[in-house]
């Protein structure tokens, strides 16, 4: 049985999103057609319907592009085990828009008698995406991720204190360069803390986190709560600068 290919018109009206997302997703190289005409249209079949299936799903999860692909393009991506990953992701986010409507039904009917801040709390959805990400962002840095994970024994709440301190004393450096002495040494020393705390940090992983550390929202938050405004986009410059360095002096 032929495949039945569709255009991009036709994965408009299946899907809702735009063409001009389908034409950037091709261009980052996202989605690829399954074939272009040689009028220049843009074909999908089904096995591009099913990426497409898998990165709106992960677009839901508030997942940033560029990680979708890395998690996608990654040489041992389970498809089945990344599907049990999203339900899990949506019934963490299901339990917490609950809790969030009764709070406000509390509020509704009750009005303000305590203040309570608990149920703003998305460091259980954090956690948990920033496993997801760790397991397809490379297979030997999760291991060891999940090896020393077992091994602490509960003493994650010491190591967020050890990685908010860098952040708040990295903040305190934003009034200097990011290409700064004194900041690249707090640099080398982030660097150096995770590959003791966490995984082997190479200078790529070091380069993904500063993305990471500005793209995606929750991280931006905490870094900048640790550390002030601006710290997450300051310490991801900082850490380009430090990358960019060391992969010049390999080179030379």
């Amino acid at each position: 049985m032929t495949e039945k290919m569709r255009s991009v018109r036709e994965v408009v009206q299946l899907t809702g999103i735009t063409a001009r997302t389908l034409h950037y997703y091709d261009e980052i190289g996202l989605l690829k057609p399954a074939a272009v005409t040689e009028a220049g249209y843009r074909m999908y079949g089904d096995a591009a319907l099913s990426r497409l299936q898998t990165i709106l799903l992960f677009r839901e999860l508030e997942f940033p592009l560029k990680e979708i692909k890395a998690i996608l393009d990654s040489p041992d991506f389970d498809v089945s085990e990344a599907l049990s990953q999203q339900i899990r992701l949506l019934e963490l986010q299901y339990k917490h828009l609950g809790e969030l409507i009764a709070f406000t039904r509390e509020i509704q009917n009750k009005g303000v008698a305590a203040m309570r801040f608990d149920v703003f709390d998305r460091s259980e959805i954090a956690q948990y995406e920033a496993e997801v990400k760790a397991r397809w962002g490379g297979t030997r840095a999760y291991q060891e991720y999940r090896q020393r994970k077992a091994a602490r024994n509960g003493d994650g709440s010491r190591m967020a204190e050890e990685l908010t301190a860098m952040f708040s004393q990295l903040g305190e450096l934003k009034h200097l360069r990011p290409d700064g002495d004194e900041v690249q040494r707090r640099i080398a020393a982030l660097q150096k803390w995770i590959t003791g705390s966490c995984y082997v940090c190479t200078n790529e992983i070091l380069s993904g986190l500063g993305e990471m550390y500005v793209c995606d929202e929750r991280f931006r938050s905490s870094i900048d709560r640790a550390g002030g405004d601006g710290t997450a986009d300051f310490v991801k410059q900082a850490i380009a600068v430090y990358c960019g360095r060391q992969e010049s002096g390999t080179r030379g």
